[in-house]
């Protein structure tokens, strides 16, 4: 791995393993992170337009000796950009992402980003974020992210070179069809169901009287959606809600191992001997051992009953009476795509990672956020009442369910999974200048890394109102574009059919699944269960944080998580 990924190492996903107390949900204006010593670092500042530049912290000798280092070797290569110099500490404390937005208040939204012997691009703005993902999307890969997930992933939809990706995207994306999301609702039902058994149980051994528990939210959200991605996936019923195994233990074994690639500073797994020397490098290669072994009996059982149709056919099966309706049954039939089991076992390690992660997160801050807003709880409650009763969920209540659903992309706009999208590029480019930015936009060279700030999207002044309150209405309105150049505003017309606002919709200022051809093949797949699991919880019970928002420490690894668990009471509604 060369310089350049390691100094992206502690920043590829999400800005580094940097842990902080989280604030209130509405982050007012100004609002300390503080940091374990409990200094107070830079603020975020978020509620206004105000171009306010954040305090620069001190530069100690290494940080001064960093830049001057950065601006020798590569600072002339991006020209006459917008420079923030970032100081080498700051890959210490705080989540590099904060950062980043107190640098695009300062600088812009498009900045160079001055940071050790190499200089990185930081777009903030949906405008060049639509250049890059959709319009010249074939101009870029995703750099040093590929290089560490490989060695997990393969060649998976993330990781894969452009040549592989077009060939297995053409394969993977027709498998999340219309009847089989449809059918999907039922397996994320069921699943949930099992969750609400299990916390009705508890209260039944626990405490019979006050009817109330309390949980660790966030473990039983990644149990659940663990569940759900093994058997809509592969057809594996892991069972982890309710037990565990040696699968669901290296399962989550190589979650933290593929969470520790991305924010250890030095590559030391790629050393020679090392995945023998390092005990935890043993255990990783013992855990993918293990998860592929059972991949690998998953898909030879799938090919031994082989039931080959063309795609056509395979989009109209009867999936009520299909025992296996697996994403793995439908790659396997599709005739004419004789892949081979490697590939197959990448594409499977691929979705179970990014998708058990991504679900656990969104469910995690969903109801972080509701607990701190009992009104909107409330809210939410009545619509569950009045659109399912004692019914079953369907295809047809979900499109009822439109708070519900609001309130899972109110989370993922507050806090996208990952924060930031890598990208370098294989060519010379010329970037627009984006909002309040040059006319004449920027030329970067190939090889130029591109940091992709969703959460500077997300929580931009100039896009969004109020940009840093859980809002779920605001998507129910259209925003104007207020006359910035190049930017359609948000529409929600715009996707017609859409049940999820999307990066069509908000031409980009919304993006928690990419945009363009390497967008996210499983959106849909992902907001379905989140909808789902939300609402069957919400209609058993009222939740409470147990304690103050504040002693909810932040985490952020593959995604934007908690420290110590998001523990919350869970109460039988009345």
């Amino acid at each position: 791995m060369n310089a350049l990924a390691l100094l992206q190492l502690p920043t590829v996903i999400n800005g580094g393993f940097q842990r902080v107390p989280l604030p209130r949900s509405t982050f007012p204006t100004p609002v300390p992170f503080f940091e374990s010593n409990g200094t107070r670092p830079s603020l975020i500042r978020c509620q206004s337009t105000s171009m306010e530049k954040p305090k620069t912290s001190k530069r100690n000798l290494l940080d001064n000796a960093s830049n001057l280092l950065t601006n020798f070797l590569s600072g002339g290569r991006l020209g006459d950009m917008p420079t923030a110099e970032g100081a080498v500490s700051d890959l210490f404390g705080r989540p590099l992402f904060f950062s980043l937005y107190d640098w695009f208040l300062e600088h812009g939204s498009v900045y160079k980003l001055a940071f050790g012997p190499k200089a990185f691009v930081v777009v903030s703005d949906p405008v060049v974020a639509r250049h890059i993902l959709r319009e010249n999307a074939f101009s870029y890969d995703k750099g040093v992210l590929a290089e560490i997930l490989e060695p997990i992933m393969g060649k998976g939809l993330i990781p894969a070179d452009l040549d592989t990706w077009k060939q297995r995207r053409k394969v993977i994306t027709p498998g999340f069809h219309s009847l089989f999301l449809e059918a999907m609702v039922k397996v994320f039902t069921d699943c949930s169901e099992r969750s609400i058994l299990k916390f009705e149980k508890l209260l039944e051994i626990q405490n019979s009287e006050t009817k109330e528990i309390e949980l660790d939210l966030e473990a039983e959200f990644s149990s659940l959606s663990l569940d759900i991605i093994g058997l809509g996936v592969f057809n594996y019923d892991f069972g982890s809600v309710t037990k565990e195994s040696p699968v669901i233990k290296a399962v989550y074994g190589t979650l933290f191992e593929a969470e520790h690639r991305s924010t250890f500073y030095i590559p030391y797994w790629n050393l020679p001997f090392a995945r023998w020397i390092v005990p935890r490098q043993r255990k990783f290669h013992n855990d993918l051992k293990i998860i592929n072994d059972c991949l690998d009996g998953l898909i030879k059982n799938a090919k031994e009953t082989r039931q080959e149709a063309d795609v056509e056919k395979l989009q109209q099966r009867d999936y009520s009476s299909l025992k296996d309706i697996s994403l793995l049954r439908f790659l396997v039939d599709m005739r004419g795509v004789d892949v081979d089991d490697h590939q197959l076992r990448d594409d499977l390690m691929t979705m179970l990672i990014a998708g058990h992660e991504t679900t656990a997160a969104v469910l995690t801050w969903s109801v972080f956020l509701l607990a701190q807003n009992p009104s909107k709880m409330r809210k939410a409650q009545l619509e569950v009442d009045s659109i399912l009763g004692e019914k079953k969920i369907t295809l047809e209540c979900l499109k009822k369910l439109e708070y519900i659903r609001l309130i899972v992309v109110e989370a993922l706009r507050l806090y996208p999974q990952p924060p930031l999208l890598i990208r370098r590029a294989l060519k010379a480019d010329k970037l627009p200048g984006g909002y309040m930015g040059c006319d004449d936009g920027y030329a970067i060279p190939a090889g130029a890394d591109i940091f992709i700030s969703v959460f500077n999207l997300h929580r931009s002044p100039y896009f969004w109102d109020r940009p840093n309150e859980f809002e779920p209405e605001r998507f129910l309105a259209p925003k104007p574009s207020e006359g910035i150049a190049g930017w359609a505003g948000y529409d929600p017309s715009r996707s017609p059919g859409a049940m999820y606002p999307n990066e069509i919709t908000s031409d980009f200022a919304f993006i928690p699944f990419g945009g363009g051809p390497r967008k996210c093949v499983g959106d849909q797949f992902a907001l379905l269960e989140s909808t789902i699991a939300l609402a069957l919880l919400l209609q058993k019970f009222d939740v409470l944080l147990r304690g103050s928002p504040d002693e909810v420490e932040l985490v952020t690894g593959a995604t934007i998580h908690t420290k110590n668990g998001l523990w919350c009471k869970l109460k039988i509604r009345t």
